[in-house]
């Protein structure tokens, strides 16, 4: 599927499909005046607050703000990226998906690149799966046996067994026709630089596939059976694998359990499997890295409640604090986030066993809220009689609640701290008041006035001479522009042809570039649809945070302010020296990024000038 999906087409799509058709077919709605109502599937509630409209063609729920068209249904419900959702609606349709620049071969070759990636995952997946039946996963089925896991779990969780031999899986995924880079690309294959040699990756090792939320394979985790190192070895990132946003069980839970209420948040994979043959199949645990805001996003669009179990030792504590600064501003009225410490020397797998499921699940139903913890963890080492570290109390705890979302919540950490502080509330609310004041005073402009030639400071907007208020004093300057179109992508229309006005040394120039080239190619009008196509990697992240700043300043002068930044960057780009402007121009190659014709030109030019 290559080239762009032209505008014109998806807004026929949206204008023929109905939103309550395509949501009624997975959620249960229910008629309610002119619009329908059921429970919403992005969060778990007992009372509908999730609501689809005929005539807006939109949904939203007033529970936890999820909202969009059919489009964005699709991609948050079955877990689809955008091509894959206008694929989905358009053969509901009986439509051919229409295709600018379909004709690509670098398209062409990125596309089949991608399905190559995901059949090759499947297929390995598969092999390990039937080396564990055969004799040389005898010391694998022993192990398995060593650890209580039933043959139902083994197959619910696709557990297999990879062979000590050096090439086992590399000679068998030969003799399917899948060339060795791409088993490099996506960590099957080791490559050793200084020999050439490839070799797998995973050898005698217990096999653990790590699939995404539709069942696909798309990384695996092995537990090794001799004494070899490391004891646990995960995939590496991938084009398709990337540790920071995927959860180890999700798949399996919400299979165990479409409707569930609460996630468990535990630290390895063998966890997860050991509370599931235990009957508690409502665990998840991240992979090699702490609980990341994309792993909280996920789960609180599922459940109300996530509990954090770590170790009670000094590494458990720390990790816990690390996941309370995660969660806080996660925490919208209607959802609980708990802390479980085990005993010393005790995981979830041992836990269980010894004290069996129902032991363990009180500990999690009696799980330190987050409230507990906050004031707990805010206490620990002072001496609260002693006027200075209740001072340093106080502040603690004031500056988690300021990460806090307006709410319910806020308002009662405030009331409890009060209370344990012996200082009036209204004293803690006009602290934090002030504090978001200095950050906020700033007003909007009615206008950007022409300003001069010098550089503004970073976190400067043109002409403004001071910061910038609110959400625009963390934004370099690329991303003021990056902002403007991600808010109003019709302000495209106004920027020059070429885009070397881009100012390359900035981090975001090279999605500045990437955003304009594809507003041009699909004509879109529409922020949303924007967001989609870069959904679920780190740019639609990046531009996500940008979507969610506001933009301070009347619409109407929103062209204006494009412009002027366009003058800014292109007056820049003239007083560079030409070193400076060739070791950008190359940088930008070298990063395998493709020059246009002019730039091209312009780097041999100045490639001569600085030879001469």
């Amino acid at each position: 599927m290559a080239g762009q999906i032209p505008q014109r087409f998806i807004d026929d799509l949206l204008a023929r499909v109905d939103v309550v058709e395509v949501v009624g077919e997975r959620v249960k709605l229910k008629k309610a005046g002119r619009n329908h109502s059921g429970l919403c599937p992005f969060h778990q509630e007992k009372s509908p607050s999730f609501t689809v409209s005929a005539d807006k063609q939109f949904y939203h729920c007033f529970g936890c703000g999820a909202h969009g068209n059919a489009l964005r249904f699709l991609m948050e419900y079955d877990n689809l990226r955008f091509p894959e959702a206008v694929e989905h609606l358009a053969a509901r349709l009986g439509l051919e998906v229409p295709r600018e620049g379909a004709d690509d071969p670098r398209a062409q070759a990125r596309e089949r690149k991608r399905k190559e990636g995901v059949n090759l995952l499947e297929l390995s997946a598969s092999f390990f799966r039937e080396r564990l039946k055969m004799p040389e996963g005898q010391g694998a089925r022993e192990y398995i046996e060593r650890r209580g896991l039933s043959p139902e779990v083994v197959r619910d969780f696709g557990i297999g067994y990879a062979p000590g031999g050096w090439e086992s899986l590399k000679r068998h995924l030969g003799e399917q026709g899948v060339a060795e880079p791409v088993q490099i690309e996506y960590g099957l294959l080791v490559h050793r630089e200084d020999s050439g040699r490839t070799y797998d990756r995973f050898r005698d090792r217990v096999m653990f596939p790590i699939r995404d939320i539709r069942g696909r394979t798309i990384a695996f985790g092995g537990r090794v059976l001799g004494d070899a190192k490391p004891k646990y070895l995960n995939s590496p990132e991938t084009p398709v694998f990337h540790k920071g946003r995927e959860l180890y069980g999700l798949y399996e839970a919400r299979q165990a359990n479409p409707r569930l209420e609460r996630l468990v948040i535990v630290e390895g994979y063998m966890d997860v499997v050991a509370l599931a043959q235990f009957g508690i199949r409502n665990a998840v645990a991240t992979l090699g890295t702490a609980t990341t805001e994309d792993h909280l996003g996920r789960l609180f669009r599922m459940v109300d409640e996530v509990v954090f179990c770590f170790d009670g030792d000094r590494a458990g504590r720390q990790a816990a604090s690390r996941a309370l600064e995660t969660v806080l501003p996660q925490m919208i009225d209607g959802r609980q986030a708990r802390f479980l410490f085990l005993p010393d020397g005790e995981d979830p797998d041992t836990l269980v066993r010894r004290e069996g499921a129902e032991a363990f699940e009180d500990r999690v139903t009696c799980a330190s809220p987050l409230s507990e913890f906050l004031f707990e963890q805010a206490a620990e080492g002072r001496d609260l009689e002693r006027l200075e570290e209740r001072e340093r109390f106080a502040s603690r705890v004031l500056g988690a609640i300021g990460r806090l979302p307006a709410g319910v919540m806020k308002s009662l950490l405030l009331t409890e701290l009060s209370r344990r502080t012996g200082v009036d509330q209204s004293s803690f609310e006009s602290l934090m008041s002030r504090d978001e004041a200095v950050v906020d005073e700033a007003p909007p402009a009615e206008a950007p006035p022409e300003w001069a030639d010098s550089a503004p400071p970073r976190g400067e907007a043109p002409g403004r001479g001071r910061p910038a208020a609110g959400a625009q004093a963390s934004l370099g300057q690329m991303a003021r522009a990056l902002q403007l179109l991600v808010h109003e992508p019709t302000l495209v229309e106004r920027l020059p042809e070429d885009d070397d006005w881009c100012d390359q040394s900035d981090p975001d120039a090279g999605l500045c570039r990437e955003v304009v080239r594809l507003l041009r190619a699909g004509g879109y009008r529409s922020a949303q649809v924007l967001l989609a196509h870069f959904h679920g990697t780190p740019e639609g992240e990046r531009l996500a945070s940008l979507a969610r700043k506001p933009l301070e300043m009347p619409r109407g002068v929103r062209g204006t302010e494009l412009d002027n930044w366009v003058a800014y960057f292109q007056r820049h780009r003239q007083r560079q020296s030409p070193q400076q402007e060739y070791d950008a121009l190359l940088a930008r190659e070298r990063a395998g990024e493709r020059l246009s014709k002019e730039e091209r030109q312009r780097l041999m030019v100045l490639l001569t000038e600085l030879k001469g």
